[in-house]
């Protein structure tokens, strides 16, 4: 699958989702950090074009930035990066840990492994929709929802993993 292929498979498609499983790690991780990109880039341009009008009161800080300004959006955007690639890895692993638990609860055949890769997939929609949903509303309450949202995706791919094989008893 290519990237535009992965991006339509996080949106509707747990069968596929599913099946990233099978696919190298490296084209996984090129659609993760081109996701975080995207999304540090976003993030950065709204800080650079809000950045004026929520310190317009304060005038001591707003000449303050425009003597740095020069020093602090080069820093500004790549601690955005770093701090966005870390969350998002962190965000990653521990769906990836429940969607690891359905599998066992589901009696599925995968690996932890297996799983990272379906939730590195399972997370874009949400995170796509909490980040929309935070321009009118910023509660705790989108973070519960598209967590929940993110555990159903990861339990609907978790059906398509292939089905344990039976324990046999040796007597």
């Amino acid at each position: 699958m290519n990237l535009y292929q992965l991006l339509k498979a996080s949106f509707m498609e747990p069968k596929k989702r599913a099946a990233v499983r099978i696919m190298p790690i490296g084209r996984i991780l090129k659609f993760v950090f081109l996701f975080i990109t995207l999304l540090s880039l976003i993030s950065f341009a709204e800080f650079v074009l809000g950045i004026g009008s929520s310190s317009s009161e304060l005038e001591g800080l707003l000449q303050f930035i425009e003597e740095i300004e020069w020093l602090l959006y080069p820093f500004a955007l790549v601690f955005l990066f770093v701090s966005t690639t870390l969350y998002h890895f962190i965000k990653i692993s521990v769906f990836a840990a429940f969607g690891y638990g359905f599998l066992a609860w589901l009696k599925r055949r995968g690996e932890y492994r297996h799983m990272w890769r379906t939730a590195a997939l399972a997370v874009t929609v949400p995170t796509i929709a909490a980040y929309a949903a935070s321009f009118w509303i910023n509660s705790l309450w989108i973070s519960l929802l598209t967590s929940l949202w993110t555990l159903f995706l990861l339990y609907s791919a978790a059906r398509f993993y292939p089905k344990a094989p039976p324990v046999r008893k040796q007597g």
